[in-house]
């Protein structure tokens, strides 16, 4: 199926024609750079995820074996790192830091808090983990309620005063419903976020052309959008060229963030990127 056909069998005919603007053309590939959002986060198309299952397939390879793969990544020139409190992988990254430059890598994590207490509590905590005394992005983590920012004020309250102090960089939210999705379109304060979205509603919070419509709303927003399940947590690997035809063929994704399990599945991952692109 070449990517017109694709893309209308997806959307449909006017849904297609939206989405040949692709950031996916020939040519693109894993580790082009992206700049996200509003602050202008510099950090590569595929991001080196660490919480497939919550985490635990990626904690299965120990820390140290979790930091080789990060390092592996940043050798091949990925320099995206992602990952959330939830997934227990922040040691991880402390090791692989030894390794690389705290500034040669761009480092996306997730916090749970609600208070402003708890947020504060929880970047203190980070930084001792990671050995970083900043993060690059940090994500209200699995909002789920239209009513999130009530609900976590204090905790957006507290990142907005750690990026005035330069302990974070931009801000966001991590979203596991339509709604919330939706109520992140309308507030300000969200200059990133992170959505479920692959072709086969797997694990996803709607139909694909509704994520869809939702992600184009935030992009005309101009607010950074990251995909992620794009894989469905494995549940596609099968169907991994057309999982990433899709998701290369959207221009209202920026980047996405896919757990790799070993070395072999990040080169498999380069290679398939561009040639998905180019189909």
């Amino acid at each position: 199926m070449n990517r017109r056909s694709f893309l209308q069998s997806t959307f449909g005919v006017a849904g297609a024609l939206a989405a040949r603007r692709v950031w996916g053309a020939t040519g693109a590939k894993a580790t082009d750079v992206v700049y996200l959002g509003p602050d202008k986060i510099k950090l590569t198309r595929l991001a080196m995820g660490t919480g497939t299952k919550g985490g635990s397939r990626q904690r299965l390879l120990g820390m140290d074996g979790l930091a080789d793969l990060l390092h592996f990544g940043y050798d091949q020139n990925l320099f995206f790192w992602e990952t959330a409190d939830l997934y227990k992988t922040h040691p991880a990254f402390r090791l692989a830091l030894k390794r690389v430059p705290r500034e040669k890598v761009t480092i996306m994590t997730k916090s749970s808090a609600k208070t402003a207490e708890e947020m504060r509590a929880d970047l203190d905590r980070f930084r001792l983990e990671t050995s970083s005394d900043y993060f690059d992005i940090v994500l209200l983590h699995a909002c789920r309620t239209p009513t999130w920012p009530d609900e976590r004020k204090g905790a957006m309250e507290a990142l907005s005063e750690a990026k005035q102090k330069g302990i974070v960089r931009s801000h966001g939210v991590s979203c596991h419903s339509i709604e919330a999705m939706q109520t992140a379109v309308k507030t300000p304060w969200v200059h990133v976020d992170l959505a479920r979205i692959n072709p086969a509603k797997i694990l996803m919070d709607g139909d694909p052309p509704a994520i869809v419509s939702v992600l184009r709303q935030l992009k005309a927003a101009g607010k950074g959008t990251i995909g992620m399940k794009i894989l469905g947590e494995g549940q596609l690997k099968d169907r991994k060229d057309e999982a990433l035809k899709f998701a290369m063929s959207l221009d209202c994704l920026d980047c996405f963030t896919i757990g790799c399990e070993s070395r072999d599945e990040v080169t498999d991952l380069l290679k398939r990127i561009p040639a998905a692109a180019a189909a």
